[in-house]
């Protein structure tokens, strides 16, 4: 974390700090929910482009085993 966002991150938190418990929580609860939307709409992109990938045949298929012998030929 750089300096400035460090700096930045500390003065909300002291912000943070002056409110009332049930501000705080009510925080803490909107915050959560707004990362854990984040990480759905990351996942259904994520979702997206292996669907892409699949339809354009850009997978592969295979055991453990088969993947590890790729491995060792590449590394």
């Amino acid at each position: 974390m750089s300096e400035a966002l460090s700096y930045r991150f500390q003065d909300v938190l002291e912000v943070v700090e002056t409110w009332s418990l049930k501000d705080q929580s009510l925080f803490i609860e909107i915050l959560q929910r707004r990362l854990a939307q984040k990480r759905r709409d990351e996942l259904a992109l994520e979702i997206k482009d292996a669907r892409q990938d699949y339809q354009t045949g850009n997978v592969t298929r295979g055991t453990v085993a088969d993947l590890m012998a790729e491995l060792d030929e590449v590394y």
